[in-house]
């Protein structure tokens, strides 16, 4: 798509389709939770159809199977996949949420997040930590504090970490190269928020009045039940690293969507992978995890109009000087520039996108940027990971934690509600680390 020819006209369905995700589940909860698909289609056919009329059915039809093909099904096909082994794990025993063994299990996520990705690192802790805190009166900010670390800052050291790097690996970025430039940040980043929870939930435990209980005799021993998963989960990471080295050379062509043979045994091994789990995961465990396919159903709606309706934005942003978004190419004249456009943009738009996007605006050469571009480089990858925890919509594991904790009770902050969060926990945070090292 040539962004450099669309108007600014061609952003309010996506507008529309944010504006809907923040607004009505808060003034209108029921109608959303029974009728969000719906909604996200209307959006979708709201840029769909004038895109049909303006450019033509075979133009539009390029549009839908590129993004489809090469973008929103590998996507969902990784996080099912995650999602699925993840909910097969049941980790038991007498766990109670006080803020030493909540603090633990964040970090334990955030070491997780860079090996088995935001997505497997989150769904594989977030039930047994909600489970731990169901007798706290306070526990949204636990949440809160899970998305913040475990499903979006953990994830920064390596390309099995976050879509953005996989996607930067793709275009032939080291493997390490992010952990060698981004360790410093990452662990001030998460070394100040395990602090500021710790504190917090220090302060909380203690004006509800809990004290730690005695494991009562009959309580279960600490353990891991559905362990079989940890091999469809190993074989998931192995697909994603494949996809990355593998190059045989075979490319396929959908209808102008090239299809590169690595990319087809990676999905189609994802699918099994699946399966896999379903098939082996003891009776019972998925029962006892409270599984249920909800979660990953809504991810799935929302992020398929997510998808479709921001094509023309990064079409735009693509388009550099030549489009609507010509003062953000020109704005971008250092690294703290980079960071703070990725990042307020991977805010909003989906962070796998927008860090492409910027790639491209800064060249698109990973062996430059890896070299001389190394400031520049580091900043987007820095500004799409971390900042993909300032919304819910940032980065996918976000939305499937809320809707997690809002299916076992937790009352979740609004879309405006986690945006007071992010902006009072978050932001101060990276404002320093951005002080120090994005320059």
């Amino acid at each position: 798509m040539a962004g450099a020819e669309l108007g600014l006209s061609w952003v309010l369905p996506f507008a529309g389709l944010l504006l809907s995700i923040a607004v009505m589940p808060l003034v209108a909860p029921a109608f959303w939770h029974h009728h969000f698909g719906k909604i996200a289609a209307a959006w979708t056919a709201a840029l769909l159809l004038p895109f049909t009329l303006a450019f033509g059915a075979a133009d539009t039809g390029h549009v839908l199977v590129h993004t489809l093909v090469e973008e929103y099904l590998p996507f969902t096909i990784l996080l099912c996949a995650l999602y699925t082994t993840a909910g097969g794990i049941f980790i038991r025993g007498n766990l109670h949420g006080s803020p030493a063994l909540n603090t633990g299990l964040m970090a334990l996520g955030a070491a997780l997040a860079s090996v088995m990705g935001t997505t497997g690192a989150s769904m594989l802790l977030i039930r047994p930590l909600i489970r731990a805190n169901d007798n706290r009166r306070h526990n949204a900010h636990v949440v809160v504090f899970f998305i913040f670390i475990v499903s979006n800052v953990g994830g920064s050291l390596t390309p099995l970490g976050d879509p953005p790097l996989f996607l930067g690996f793709l275009q032939g970025v080291s493997f390490f190269w992010t952990a060698q430039h981004l360790w410093a940040a990452t662990l001030f980043l998460l070394a100040g928020l395990l602090a500021v929870f710790w504190v917090l939930d220090s302060w909380l435990y203690r004006k509800e009045g809990i004290t730690p209980p005695d494991p009562t005799p009959d309580a279960p021993a600490l353990g891991i039940e559905g362990v079989v998963n940890l091999m469809p989960l190993a074989a998931a990471v192995g697909l994603v690293l494949m996809s990355g080295t593998w190059k045989p050379g075979i490319v396929l062509d959908l209808w102008g969507t090239p299809l590169p043979l690595q990319a087809l045994v990676r999905d189609a091994g994802l699918v099994g992978v699946t399966l896999m789990s379903l098939w082996l995961t003891p009776a019972g465990v998925r029962e006892k995890n409270q599984f249920t396919w909800a979660p990953m159903q809504e991810v799935a709606k929302l992020f398929i109009a997510i998808f479709l309706t921001m094509v023309p934005v990064i079409a735009m942003l693509k388009a550099g000087p030549a489009g609507v978004f010509a003062p953000v190419a020109a704005a971008l004249d250092s690294p703290l520039a980079y960071f703070w456009l990725t990042g307020g943009l991977s805010s909003v738009l989906d962070n796998a996108p927008t860090y492409l996007a910027f790639f491209n605006l800064a060249g698109g050469d990973a062996q430059r940027l890896m070299g001389e571009g190394a400031a520049v480089l580091a900043a987007i990858s820095g500004g799409a990971v971390f900042m993909g925890a300032m919304t819910y919509i940032g980065n996918a594991p976000n939305f499937m934690v809320k809707a997690i904790a809002e299916e076992r009770g937790v009352k979740m902050p609004s879309f405006g509600g986690y945006l007071l969060w992010s902006g009072a926990v978050m932001l101060p945070l990276l404002l320093v680390m951005a002080w120090i090292w994005m320059h």
